[in-house]
């Protein structure tokens, strides 16, 4: 299962990435994609840091943080569709 959250934490940060890619360089859709972006990508990196935790606690606080984040990801998406952006043409 540690393989398969290394591979599809990384696939979905990849994604966000091409996402923020194509978003419109509008102030709004910049500063969002931007809020988007950090999130999205570091909840692969929590997990990771989860993986090397030297305690459960501390295990426990990195997939927490990951969670938050991802969460936190969901927000910034539904505010971008909310919005309609990017817009289709």
């Amino acid at each position: 299962m540690a393989q398969d959250l290394f591979t599809r934490t990384k696939a979905f940060a990849v994604l966000i990435t091409k996402l923020f890619a194509i978003l419109p360089k509008t102030t709004e859709a910049q500063v969002l994609g931007k809020q988007l972006l950090r999130s999205g990508t570091s909840v692969g990196a929590h997990y990771r840091e989860g993986v090397r935790a030297r305690s459960k606690g501390e295990f426990v606080a990195k997939i927490d943080g990951g969670l938050q984040e991802l969460e936190e990801t969901g927000y910034w998406l539904e505010l971008l569709k909310s919005l309609k952006i990017p817009r289709k043409v």
